[in-house]
């Protein structure tokens, strides 16, 4: 499995309508794509306009190219991306140790 992980930050004074859209893009965009193995989603406390999204997926291709190369990553931007203040800083990795716990 993979992890997609994505910095978000957006505008300040938007987080309650943000919070609403990025659980509305997940469900009903994100939660149907091929390889979609879950998420998760992190707000900051410090920096109230930050997120970490957690995606995890099947395979890197289902992320990068089967996702991103459809118009469900056309109709999830368009949910999302209205908010963000800069690019989400997106990266992948690979499971090397987990708790029990988590």
């Amino acid at each position: 499995m993979i992890l997609e992980l994505a910095e978000i930050c957006i505008h300040p004074g938007q987080q309650a309508e943000f919070d609403v859209a990025i659980q509305r893009g997940l469900n009903e965009v994100i939660a149907h794509a091929k390889g979609f193995r879950g998420f998760k989603v992190n707000k900051g406390i410090e920096s109230p306009e930050r997120y970490i999204l957690m995606i995890f997926w099947e395979t890197l291709e289902n992320h990068t190219i089967d996702f991103r190369g459809s118009e469900a990553f056309a109709a999830w931007r368009s949910i999302v991306g209205p908010f963000f203040a800069v690019p989400p800083v997106v990266e992948h990795f690979d499971l090397l140790a987990k708790s029990a716990q988590v």
